[in-house]
This record gives C-alpha cells, sequence and structure tokens, in this order.
C-alpha cells in the first residue's frame, strides 16, 4: 500500500457491510474504486466529501497560551465544554473548548463552524492542579499551596489521601471549573465525590505529612 495514497472510512461489502472502515483510494471519482486495508477486497463506491474550514485556535496551557489551526466541517456545531484532538507541528493536544469567538470579537456559547474565527480552549490531557494545605489541627493561617502535574483524566475523591508532589494529603473539598459539565454544584465536599483533575479549578486539602513520590 503506498505510504501517500488518500485513505477514506467507508463500508467494505466483504467484510463490513454495516460499520466504516479504512480504504486506500486506487482511483478517485464520482464513483472511487477503493481497497479495503482489512480484507483487501477492491470495489467501487461513492465518497461523501466533507467541506471544511480552517478555524484559528487559541491553546492554553500552564499559564501560557500558544495558536494552531483546525480543519472543521463547516456544518458542525461547536460549544463550550466540548473536547477534541487538536494536532499540530509540534505534537497532538485533547483540547477543551472555553470561548467561541466570532466576527467583531463576539463571544458565544455555541455557534456552527462556520461562523466561527476563533476557537478558545485550554488542554486537558496534561493539567495542573492548584492544592491548598492547611495543618491537621485545624488552623488554616498557615495554609500553602502546592501545584500538582496530573494526567487530566486522574481522579481525584473527596476523603481519600493522596502523595503527589513530595506532599501527602486527604482532600476536604474540590472547586470545579467553570466549563466542567456533569457535576450538581460548583465545590463537592462530601466524602466520595470524585472530579476528574481537567475539572479541577482547586482542591483543599488536610496535611498528611510529606513524601519523596511523585506520580510526575
Amino acid at each position: 500500500m503506498s505510504e501517500t495514497a488518500e485513505r477514506v472510512a467507508v463500508v467494505c461489502p466483504s467484510c463490513s457491510p454495516n460499520v466504516e472502515t479504512v480504504h486506500e483510494v486506487l482511483k478517485p471519482g464520482g464513483q472511487a474504486t477503493v481497497r479495503c486495508t482489512e480484507c483487501s477486497h477492491v470495489h467501487k463506491t461513492k465518497i461523501e466529501r466533507v467541506q471544511t474550514e480552517e478555524i484559528d485556535v487559541i491553546v492554553s496551557q500552564e499559564g501560557e497560551s500558544f495558536s494552531a489551526k483546525a480543519d472543521v466541517p463547516v456544518e458542525e456545531t461547536l460549544a463550550v465544554g466540548e473536547e477534541f484532538v487538536l494536532e499540530t507541528d509540534e505534537a497532538i493536544f485533547v483540547v477543551r473548548i472555553t470561548s467561541l469567538e466570532q466576527d467583531e470579537n463576539r463571544r458565544v456559547e455555541e455557534s456552527v463552524a462556520e461562523d466561527v474565527e476563533t476557537i478558545w480552549t485550554r488542554a486537558v490531557d496534561n493539567v495542573s492542579v492548584n492544592v491548598t494545605i492547611h495543618p491537621n489541627d485545624g488552623r488554616r493561617d498557615n495554609s500553602r499551596g502546592v501545584k500538582v502535574n496530573i494526567p487530566g483524566d486522574y481522579e481525584f475523591v473527596v476523603g481519600e489521601t493522596e502523595e503527589l508532589a513530595n506532599e501527602e494529603f486527604t482532600i476536604d473539598g474540590i472547586l470545579v471549573t467553570d466549563d466542567a459539565s456533569g457535576y450538581n454544584h460548583d465545590r463537592l465536599d462530601f466524602d466520595g465525590d470524585t472530579v476528574v483533575a481537567k475539572d479541577v479549578k482547586r482542591i483543599y486539602a488536610e496535611d498528611e505529612g510529606s513524601t519523596a513520590w511523585s506520580a510526575w
């Protein structure tokens, strides 16, 4: 198979008549000739071409921002809180939409792609989580802040003890981010409440002593 051959997702009448599989385009046209990469069956099919638009993407990561571009189907509806994979020359990121900018700097929560000029996002595959740790004697005046670098899908649970970033602490409250969904409150403080790291704005915890272990 040619490394430069176009590939498309279509059904294969031989091995996958109901689910699309990857095919190599042997001959383009109205009825393109394609070959299934699963079973090598060659057949003709109509390839639907989706019109896309290149949209500017601003990615926030670790307090800094960088710009990229994404090809998005013009009829696709974009919304704040949605996540997508962004490929750049440097790396591949999972990002979450935080704002959509239309013409004249108008910000909206939802829009079809063709009306969007800039997609504002933040990287959520790896994140930094702010943790406020207070002494276990109940005093708050000696609280200190630490930052934990962690995979975005790592789960924090209220009431559980963590050993991260050379710290050992028991979580007693979690603030969730403004773009998070699926939570009943902005702050969760009941034992068993669970928040993935990419949805965490801040963790409040009780000091349990230091440790030399780090997950990063």
